[in-house]
């Protein structure tokens, strides 16, 4: 289902407009927050079209809701066809929907766990951009942005799943990157640390350099504006992840093997 949303008075169109999908709470909401306030008009997916609503009737300007589950690749289509029809161009797309659960390959049961987090975080990744390269060609521009994980380094125990999909997310990024440059689109890859979401508030141990979702939206943005090509945020996190990239297989796996885990789904 698509819709209008938002429509209120203030800030409306400073020539930009932006799909996000999973932008009902999390990074998603905080995202279409600050492209909003710049005048931004938004493209806005999640499952839930009551808080996308909810979202749309703060933000200043007029804008689009589509409430879909990101892995029906027809309905992402075509929410994507009628934003790319309403609004015209389409200068930056955020494929940020995403879930996370932890997962034991010994469990059968969890096996349609692994599927749907796979679906979710890399082929609805796919799906979302898909759309939108042939404008963008077109127009010789565009930002294509593809949410990561500092989780995607390396693998974590008790985390197969969401480890082994945003290892995909970053190296697909990578590739599409290279395969879209010579045209004009930008691919960014954004890897959060931590950021204090409802994802992470699920977590039952301590999350270093936990950062509002706020802060890091303020941060994204800019990267994404700048076309960075890959980013860590915080600072922090991107000097823990540049040193889990160097350390020999032996020593990250005694250091991983008791590391805490996510929960797996009751």
């Amino acid at each position: 289902m698509a819709e209008a949303c938002g429509d209120n008075a203030g800030l409306a169109g400073a020539g930009m407009n932006v799909f996000i999908t999973g932008a009902s709470s999390g990074i998603g909401q905080a995202l279409a927050r600050r492209y909003a306030a710049q005048g931004a008009t938004l493209g806005l997916v999640a499952r839930r079209g009551d808080a996308l609503r909810a979202l749309a009737g703060t933000l200043p300007g007029r804008h689009h809701c589509h409430a879909l589950d990101v892995r029906d690749r027809a309905a992402l289509h075509a929410a994507a066809a009628q934003f790319i029809a309403q609004a015209g161009s389409v200068e930056v797309v955020i494929a940020n929907a995403g879930v996370s659960a932890g997962t034991l390959t010994e469990q059968a049961e969890d096996f349609e766990v692994f599927r749907a987090v796979v679906d979710t975080n890399l082929l609805a990744m796919v799906a979302t951009f898909e759309p939108f390269i042939e404008g963008m060609k077109r127009a010789g521009r565009g930002s294509l942005v593809g949410i990561a994980s500092v989780a995607g380094i390396r693998g974590l125990p008790g985390a197969g799943a969401y480890s082994a999909s945003k290892a995909a997310v970053i190296a697909y990024c990578e590739s599409l990157r290279n395969e879209l440059s010579p045209s004009g689109i930008r691919v960014t890859t954004v890897a959060p640390g931590y950021i204090r979401t409802p994802m992470t508030a699920r977590n039952p141990y301590r999350m270093p350099f936990l950062m509002d979702a706020d802060d890091f939206a303020a941060r994204a943005v800019r990267a994404i504006g700048r076309g960075e090509r890959y980013t860590v945020i915080p600072w922090q996190m991107a000097i823990v992840a540049r040193l889990m990239r160097l350390l020999p297989a032996a020593l990250y796996d005694r250091l991983a093997v008791g590391a805490p885990r996510k929960p797996r789904p009751s």
